[in-house]
């Protein structure tokens, strides 16, 4: 069963503590996960892109389950799909699919939901 905490607003002040550093972005990425299922591993997760950040270091990625992102709010772009995802951009990425590295515009807050129960090496 996937945990949760209930009602909380993850970006008030008060909870900026709860946010961890993606390593290797020199303090330009941070992430929250805010639900998991410790049985599947599926996540619910906040990442957040400090504006003019390019991930490059991190190059493409693809994973073998399926994730879905949707932009709150910013504007970021993919290099692997030459795409430019705004605010109230979403995407259903199925296993596999490159994507990255990105390029944040500005300030980037983007949730991601990713399915690892549905692993296509399971």
């Amino acid at each position: 069963m996937k945990s949760t905490s209930t009602y909380w607003n993850t970006l008030a002040a008060e909870n900026s503590d709860q946010w961890q550093e993606i390593e290797g972005s020199k303090g330009n990425l941070h992430q929250l996960t805010i639900a998991e299922d410790s049985k599947t591993g599926d996540y619910t997760r906040l990442t957040k892109f400090k504006a003019g950040y390019n991930s490059s270091f991190f190059g493409c990625k693809a994973h073998d389950y399926p994730e879905e992102i949707f932009i709150i709010s910013g504007r970021l772009f993919d290099e692997a799909t030459n795409t430019w995802l705004e605010m109230g951009s979403y995407a259903s990425r199925p296993p596999g699919e490159l994507h990255g590295p990105f390029y944040a515009e500005d300030d980037v807050l983007v949730l991601e939901i990713s399915y690892l129960s549905q692993s296509v090496n399971e």
